[in-house]
């Protein structure tokens, strides 16, 4: 399984699919909500809308609701924070000292900008 490089909280951009105005969610930007890294899926924010009906219970009403679908990871990019376009992401390794002490960090970098993400 490989390590998935989007993350929860960033903003990503919908690469395939059907075209906005045929009714699909290509170019769509939104916020990962949740990472699946078993499936490599992830949920995004507005995007992969499906109806779903929900049955009466006795805590509420049933009726039909919108709810986000997981999409594949490989449909999805991360968008640059600077030009606001889908970018590819590279990993920078920092040296950081703290306290005398000298630790490795990875960074995740934007290819586009190469802006830290």
């Amino acid at each position: 399984m490989a390590k998935m490089k989007i993350k929860k909280g960033d903003l990503v951009q919908v690469i395939s699919g059907r075209k906005q105005d045929k009714g699909g969610d290509r170019g769509k930007q939104g916020k990962v909500l949740e990472v699946y890294p078993e499936t490599q899926r992830v949920l995004v924010e507005g995007i992969n809308r499906i109806t779903k009906h929900t049955r009466a219970s006795q805590r509420g009403a049933g009726g039909i609701v919108q709810v986000e679908s997981p999409i594949h990871v490989s449909n999805v990019m991360v968008v640059d924070p600077e030009t606001k376009k889908p970018t590819r992401i590279r990993t920078r390794v920092e040296t950081v000292e703290r306290d005398g002490k000298t630790k490795t960090q990875r960074v995740r970098v934007a290819v586009r900008s190469g802006k830290d993400l």
